[in-house]
């Protein structure tokens, strides 16, 4: 039965958005069930630096199955790195993104925080739309970060605005190992 649902896979194109938590971790869902039959999947994070995060240390656990690429140079609001190398670091990334795309060797590719670093102007609609058109038939493709824009909505098979109702950093609490990072 496995076999004849992996005979009729379509390649799905997924945007989580929206202002609430969970987009990434949602992300990390899907590849967690990918990984989980076998699959083999690619995250880019477009925003993340050289943060020390939870999923990264994940990759390590489920690699070969797994490979998270953190490409950005951290937040583009802080000015402790030049624009231009947010510039260059997405640019990096669309390059890595085509051609992980491209290659046929992963069932599943996340663009991580890729809407955010088109809202930071490090990427235009248009790039993004190209590597949607590219995605093989039978590849997955999600796409996380706040504010996804209309043209890229009407081109996914599924959207998540996910809503926060609350978060807790209105209680001034910081963010929290395991559960933010």
């Amino acid at each position: 039965m496995m076999e004849q649902m992996d005979e009729e896979r379509v390649g799905l194109t997924v945007i989580f958005t929206g202002d609430g938590k969970g987009k990434t971790s949602a992300a990390l869902g899907v590849v967690a069930r990918c990984v989980g039959h076998g699959g083999r999947c690619k995250m880019i994070q477009f925003i993340k630096g050289s943060l020390k995060s939870g999923e990264a240390n994940l990759s390590k656990t489920l690699a070969p199955n797994l490979e998270i690429v953190q490409v950005g140079r951290g937040f583009t609001w802080l000015a402790d790195v030049p624009r231009e190398e947010h510039i260059k670091a997405a640019r990096d990334g669309m390059e890595m993104a085509r051609a992980a795309l491209v290659s046929g060797e992963y069932d599943l590719v996340v663009l991580d925080e890729i809407l955010y670093a088109l809202k930071a102007g490090l990427v235009e609609v248009e790039q993004i739309e190209e590597l949607i058109a590219a995605k093989p038939a039978r590849t997955h493709l999600i796409l996380t970060g706040r504010g996804a824009p209309q043209r890229l909505i009407d081109k996914a098979d599924l959207v998540t605005s996910m809503t926060m109702v609350k978060h807790h950093s209105s209680a001034r609490i910081k963010a929290q190992k395991y559960m933010d990072f």
